[in-house]
């Protein structure tokens, strides 16, 4: 299993597992859980609606579709309707996301997470082995503070941490082609660095991406040879690189 832990925004993170999973594991099988249960974004971002089956073991049947089998909190409520759920609660939900889920035979299961060291990361670290986690931060020094909780939570828990992925981290005029670093330039490298990680590469700050997240077509599908695609393939290579080879 894959998680990926985020510091900030969902958008872009949800792209790049969409990017691990339909470009880089094009033959296997692959399942994406939407860990925020608050604020569940992968079924409009997935382009997903609907609720699940029930099989005759009376297991939920996720939704597929780009190829990768999602399931998600969104899936079960109104889209409009807040989760209000003190952590008991909230813990259970994250147990039946897992477990009370039919997700057939898969070789990854990628795992988006909401910001935070709390309640649902200690759920899914307790419930199911995991293969890595991967932080990604904006570099701002704000959000680099939650980052490094992120990484120091997983190693309190012996959960490898793959890398850090920079993300908004430049953004470029449509006009004159200048760029600017709005949030910093080097400081989720920089934190790799100070914890002894791996930096994974760089998202930018692009309007594609967040138009083609809004619509439901992830960037890398609707705009494969843009280079915001490209940026998400060349993370999610140095991801599977760190991985370990599904069984066959």
């Amino acid at each position: 299993m894959i998680r990926l832990y985020r510091s900030q925004t969902i958008e872009n993170d949800c792209f790049l597992v969409r990017e691990i999973c339909g470009r880089c594991f094009q033959t296997k099988e692959v399942g994406l859980l939407d860990a925020d249960i608050y604020g569940p974004s992968i079924p409009k971002m997935m382009n997903l609606k609907g609720n699940p089956e029930l099989t005759p073991e009376n297991l939920m049947r996720p939704l597929k579709n780009y190829g990768i089998t999602c399931m998600s909190m969104g899936f079960l409520i109104e889209e409009t309707a807040p989760v209000v759920w003190r952590g008991l609660m909230v813990m259970s939900a994250v147990e039946k996301l897992l477990r009370q889920v039919d997700w057939g035979q898969l070789d990854y299961l990628v795992v988006d997470m909401p910001p935070g060291t709390g309640d649902v990361q200690l759920s899914v670290s307790q419930n199911i082995p995991i293969a890595g986690a991967v932080i990604i931060s904006t570099p701002q020094d704000v959000a680099l503070l939650d980052a490094r909780k992120g990484a120091e939570m997983f190693r309190k828990v012996h959960v490898p941490v793959l890398g850090l992925v920079q993300n908004m981290s430049v953004f470029q005029c449509p006009k004159c082609k200048h760029e600017t670093h709005i949030f910093g330039a080097n400081g989720v490298r920089d934190l790799a660095k100070t914890l002894g990680l791996d930096f994974l590469g760089d998202i930018p700050l692009h309007v594609n991406i967040r138009e083609m997240c809004d619509s439901g077509q992830p960037v890398v599908i609707s705009q494969p040879q843009s280079d915001a695609a490209k940026a998400y393939l060349k993370i999610a290579m140095e991801i599977v690189r760190r991985l370990p080879v599904p069984s066959a």
